[in-house]
């Protein structure tokens, strides 16, 4: 399969370029299915020649072209109408029928409608014209136009999909465009680099899609699995067969919501706190879209470090309802510990040194050992009831332990009481 990306220098389009060549080089074997032979990333320092050998040989394409902030309102539909017809008319003359992708908005749904914008209205004769597009060819005698449009059984022609237009909500995610199209972005960098925002309405809602949940449906486009619909003003509505596709993973959020959490992010590094960020949340793909806008002297902070005699112990995170993970570091012949939990419980992980674990359960003279080592990593648990200790058994090296913890230190209830092992 060999793949034409335009707009290839874009949010949406570095994200999936960053993917296909991900797959062509195989380094992502998520997709066994796919053989990706070229990537051909067309943007607007692009030559008009390379558009017109990429549209001869492409067997794929994805049309992320298109204008956004113009200098003026015609410049919308010479960018998101014009360049379309340039590419399909190129495609036509070369009559390659490969299936055609074409990123639209929401504002298509708009256009004529509940609001009149000059973007709304250049994406939706982009829209216009594929369909036409792939009206006409459906209209035609497809086996005179080549083999590329379909597979055969036995003799019949199997029509693919021609076109697959989206029309994409809110975007975010890395590489983002701050002070451009997107919100998010906007605030994503404005916070992590200490500069101001504004938020009119707290309340308002943005239907928000994540951009690597789009990049996986483009990959379903590619593996004949988009998902179709109709569109009845903004609401999708699933349909097989539908004129229309949608990335089936998005996200409602006020403006607020966002706020609030950029700033718990912000935060992070002197309350060490980390909300909670279920798998395939908002809150986890929000935290990976803001860290990629980190200023360089951002990136990494001082811990606070308890030092002693004895050695340090460092808290490195918090986990919102899961406890907390530190650093501990014993000197030569240095004990630590000796107290016991009603509940809290915790897990010691050795990775530098030669140690002692000891635990015994209150009321009883058992002891129970366990020799550890950095050269052999295991994960020892601190039974709930059971004084323990660790003790460094080198006359030398320091040992250092990563401790996990199922609850943060609370000096309102600490649950921690003395008693030597």
């Amino acid at each position: 399969m060999r793949i034409l990306v335009t707009g290839a220098k874009g949010f949406v389009g570095k994200n999936l370029c960053a993917q296909l060549n991900n797959i062509k080089d195989g380094k992502d074997r998520t997709h066994p299915g796919l053989t990706i032979e070229a990537v051909y990333e067309y943007d607007i320092d692009s030559k008009p020649e390379e558009l017109d050998a990429w549209c001869r040989d492409c067997s794929f394409v994805f049309n992320l072209a298109g204008v956004n902030r113009p200098q003026t309102q015609e410049e919308f539909m010479q960018g998101n109408f014009g360049f379309a017809s340039t590419l399909l008319d190129t495609l036509k003359r070369h009559r390659n029928t490969c299936p055609v992708m074409l990123s639209s908005s929401q504002q298509a749904s708009l256009a004529g409608r509940f609001g009149n914008s000059e973007y709304g209205r250049s994406k939706r004769a982009g829209e216009d014209l594929f369909l036409e597009y792939e009206k006409d060819f459906l209209q035609a005698n497809a086996p005179s136009i080549g083999p590329s449009c379909g597979e055969y059984e036995g003799s019949r022609l199997v029509l693919s999909p021609r076109v697959l237009i989206y029309r994409f909500p809110n975007l975010f995610g890395k590489w983002c465009r701050p002070n451009y199209n997107s919100a998010v972005a906007t605030f994503c960098n404005n916070i992590a680099c200490g500069l101001p925002i504004q938020v009119n309405d707290p309340s308002v809602e943005l239907e928000l899609l994540y951009i690597d949940d789009l990049v996986d449906e483009m990959m379903a486009c590619l593996e004949n699995r988009e998902h179709r619909c109709e569109f009845d003003g903004l609401e999708v509505l699933p349909r097989e067969g539908g004129r229309y596709c949608y990335a089936p993973v998005t996200h409602r959020v006020t403006l607020g919501r966002i706020v609030e959490l950029l700033h718990q992010f912000r935060d992070q590094p002197q309350t060490l706190n980390i909300p909670a960020m279920p798998a395939d949340s908002f809150e986890k793909k929000l935290y990976s879209t803001y860290l990629s806008y980190l200023p360089k002297d951002k990136v990494s902070v001082p811990l606070k470090m308890n030092v002693d005699a004895r050695g340090s112990f460092t808290e490195l995170v918090h986990l919102h309802d899961c406890g907390q993970v530190s650093i501990n570091i014993s000197k030569p012949g240095i004990t630590k510990g000796q107290h016991w939990h009603h509940s809290k419980w915790e897990q010691f992980i050795v990775v530098k040194g030669h140690g002692l674990i000891q635990e015994r359960k209150i009321g009883s003279d058992e002891v129970i050992e366990f020799e550890v080592s950095g050269d052999r990593i295991e994960a020892v648990t601190m039974l709930p009831g059971y004084t323990h200790n660790i003790i460094n058994l080198s006359e030398t090296e320091d040992l250092v332990t990563v401790m996990y913890c199922n609850e943060v230190f609370n000096p309102d209830r600490p649950d921690t009481f003395f008693e030597e092992v």
